[in-house]
């Protein structure tokens, strides 16, 4: 009388924490790349044991979620917890910005056969986009800038992000700057093709790229924000 019963769809598969995450593994790491230049960069200038403190809210996240989004939380601690220590206690010093950022280097390593693999892709993606971030700047000879800068005074730190930003548009630093941005894309194109695990490994690299190109801009054409990234 009625006709059959409608078919229903399965019920989502839910992980340990009862959500139905649907967002692929390359969009989440993307977005965690993302996150510290808009909330880690302020937290750590006004707190940064407190924000230090937060890597065990994301490692214990992460352990909790399990699956891919469990393990790109994992990898993104150490990521966060290496920008607290160097942007927290380190940041006059440069030279330990990637030797503080690679701490956690072979357990990144080690674990990309395992379970966890997809941390340690992030974590590898991350840390590629940051070499190539510092090795760019010292090419380029910005790095003396880099402690005046963080040692100025908020109406002179604008100035020289901005004589800093100019300088990069000189035939050679743009040369450099160019070339690293098209190996980058380049790698991040071949990674793409490779799998998933490529993939996040290719959308934390690329990230590192967008973020870098926003701070150029924003070092050009407005200065006075691009110490908010």
């Amino acid at each position: 009388m009625f006709g059959a019963a409608p078919v229903l769809n399965p019920a989502p598969q839910l992980n340990a924490a009862g959500v139905n995450w649907k967002l692929s593994a390359p969009a989440v790491a993307a977005a965690l790349v993302m996150l510290p230049v808009f909330v880690q960069a302020p937290w750590v200038r006004s707190s940064p044991v407190a924000c230090a403190l937060f890597t065990a809210v994301l490692v214990a996240l992460g352990l909790r979620l399990r699956g891919h989004l469990g393990a790109l939380l994992i990898g993104f601690s150490g990521s966060w917890l290496a920008g607290a220590v160097f942007w927290g206690w380190l940041r006059l010093h440069p030279l330990w910005h990637l030797p503080v950022e690679a701490f956690a280097l072979p357990l990144a390593i080690a674990g990309l056969q395992g379970p966890w693999r997809r941390a340690g892709q992030f974590y590898l993606g991350a840390l590629i986009g940051t070499a190539c971030t510092d090795a760019a700047t010292a090419l380029c000879g910005l790095m003396p800038l880099w402690p005046q800068v963080l040692q100025a005074s908020p109406g002179e730190a604008p100035l020289l992000l901005s004589a800093a930003a100019e300088q990069v548009l000189h035939p050679l630093p743009l040369a450099v700057v160019g070339g690293f941005a098209a190996a980058m894309v380049s790698a991040g194109r071949w990674l793409w093709r490779q799998s998933e695990g490529g993939q996040v490994v290719a959308a934390a690299l690329l990230s590192t790229l967008a973020v870098d190109a926003l701070f150029l801009a924003l070092a050009l054409l407005s200065p006075q924000l691009s110490g908010l990234v």
